[in-house]
This record gives C-alpha cells, sequence and structure tokens, in this order.
C-alpha cells in the first residue's frame, strides 16, 4: 500500500511548561498525538500512520528528556521524516526558572530528571541539554505568563497558520512595582513619572480600566508624548522579532500598585498593536489588589 505525506507536529520543550496541556490542545483540533513515545520508534510509527487504511493525516508527538537517547537520536530521525517527505513543525514550549520551580512546587510533581539531584539543578540540567533543540525549533512558546486557556489559543493559531500570518503573538502585562516586576517581560517600561490618579480622591477607588482614570492618564501632553516613544520603539523591534521567529512576546508596563497608570497604559498600547494586526493578549496583574497604598 502506497504511503502519503503526514503533517506532523512535535511538542518538546522544559517539562512543567505545558507540553501536555499544547498536545491535548491539538487532540482538540484533530491530531492522533502520543505522548512520550520513544525516539527510535518515531519514523516507523509516521511511515505506519502514512500507509494505514485510514491514514491518520495529522500526528502530534510529545519528545522529551525521559527518552534519555531523544537529544541524541532527534537529528537522524528527523533527516528521515523529513527526507521521506514528511511535514515536520517543531514547537518548544518553555517558561522561566522562577516559574517552573513554582510549577513544581504547587504540583508536587518529580522532575523527570530529579533522581540525585534537587529541582534546581534538575532544571539546569533539562535546560542545558535541550538547547540545541530549542534553537532548532519553528515557534518557541514561553508559557511563563500564559493561562491555560492562552496556550490552547495559542497552539490552534499555530497549526492553523494564523500565527504564521500575523507572526507572533504579543502579551501587554501590567504590574505594580510594590508587588515585584514581571519577571517574564521581554520588554519593561516603568511609568510611576506619570501624575499618580492615587492622589485624587475620586479616582483613588477606580482603575485604570475606567474611563475617567483612563481619561486622567491619557489625556496629557508628557503621556502622548511617551506613547509616540513606544509606538516608534515597538515599530522598530517588533517587525524584527518576527522575522527572527519568534513567536511570542511580552511587554511589561508598571507603575506603583499596578492598579492606574500602567493599566491604562497597558490597554492603550495594546489598542494601538492590534491596529497594527498583531494576535495581542492584556494581562493586568495587579489590578485586583488594595489601594490602601500610593499607586
Amino acid at each position: 500500500m502506497s504511503s502519503s505525506p503526514v503533517d506532523i507536529v512535535v511538542v518538546t520543550g522544559m517539562s512543567g511548561s505545558g507540553r501536555s496541556t499544547a498536545i491535548a490542545a491539538l487532540e482538540d483540533e484533530g491530531y492522533y498525538c502520543i505522548d512520550n513515545l520513544p525516539t527510535a520508534l518515531v519514523p516507523g510509527f509516521v511511515e505506519l500512520c502514512a500507509s494505514a487504511e485510514n491514514r491518520m493525516e495529522k500526528v502530534a508527538l510529545g519528545l522529551d528528556l525521559r527518552d534519555v537517547s531523544y537529544v541524541e537520536r532527534w537529528p537522524k530521525v528527523r533527516e528521515m521524516i523529513e527526507a521521506a517527505g514528511h511535514r515536520l513543525m517543531i514547537v518548544f514550549v518553555d517558561a522561566s526558572d522562577t516559574v517552573l520551580l513554582r510549577r513544581f512546587s504547587e504540583t508536587r510533581r518529580s522532575h523527570p530528571l530529579g533522581r540525585g539531584r534537587d529541582l534546581v539543578e534538575a532544571i539546569r540540567t533539562e535546560r542545558q541539554a535541550l538547547t540545541i533543540l530549542k534553537d532548532q525549533a519553528r515557534f518557541v512558546l514561553d508559557t511563563s505568563g500564559m493561562t491555560v486557556h492562552d496556550l490552547k489559543r495559542r497552539m490552534r493559531d499555530l497549526v492553523s497558520g494564523r500565527a504564521e500570518r500575523i507572526g507572533m503573538a504579543v502579551t501587554v502585562k501590567s504590574f505594580g512595582y510594590k508587588y515585584g516586576p514581571a519577571p517574564d517581560a521581554d520588554l519593561l517600561f516603568d511609568v510611576r513619572f506619570l501624575p499618580n490618579p492615587h492622589f485624587e480622591a475620586p479616582l483613588r477607588p477606580k482603575t485604570g480600566l475606567d474611563d475617567e482614570v483612563a481619561e486622567y492618564v491619557l489625556d496629557r501632553q508628557e503621556t502622548r508624548e511617551l506613547l509616540e516613544h513606544v509606538d516608534a520603539l515597538l515599530t522598530f523591534l517588533l517587525p524584527r522579532y518576527v522575522r527572527e521567529a519568534r513567536a511570542y512576546l511580552t511587554i511589561g508596563i508598571g507603575c506603583t500598585g499596578g492598579r492606574h497608570r500602567s493599566v491604562a497604559l497597558a490597554e492603550a498600547v495594546a489598542r494601538r498593536l492590534r491596529e497594527q494586526g498583531y494576535d495581542v493578549i492584556v494581562r493586568h496583574r495587579d489590578v485586583g489588589k488594595s489601594d490602601a497604598a500610593p499607586q
């Protein structure tokens, strides 16, 4: 029986970064999914999918260091798959070490490389081992600031081709410095120099999502000048990130408490980026926290 090309998505990356969620999203999109298939069996499995009577046209594979030969075998396996004419897309799912530590602590799961190592060392060892594979991936998704729903939506965009048409998903995140910086931000803007609505009694209980606060923050010459400078910088940077095949970018905007100025600015920046065709997620990390202290 003749075989036909198969669309293959390989989901790999750091343990705890959301790889299982990404694979589940592909299953929802009609992919036949197998997680942790031994790397040596991948070529034979793909050919079986291609030549089966009821051919499986879309396959997703979860590969990671639970297979100790993965890193060593993968270059040759990839070469065999592509030489056979199959279409291959590699998605590397990642997160910051801080986020990975928190996720493992919260779930109390053991790390695949944890035997004989503490968690910090296990994460460091895995990251070092996967560096080459991350560099070779078509898409790298940093899930540090993503929800489960964000990741599933992003995976749907990738396999539908929508992500390639847009080029990159952008998260604009407001936050308050008094609760700590945004560690997942790739670009960071500190807007604490702007006049503070917290000191206006009628505005204090409101947030940057309210029209009165947004007007107070945005309807100022210095804010307009700031947005012009931010626009110019992002207009220069974002197309270059896209050309580097970057799939995800987080822009952090911080004020003191993360309720007023940073929220209004984050919404304004997001609107401008959407007008340029970018896929934008807005997150307000600290907007619901206490306003007892200066914001």
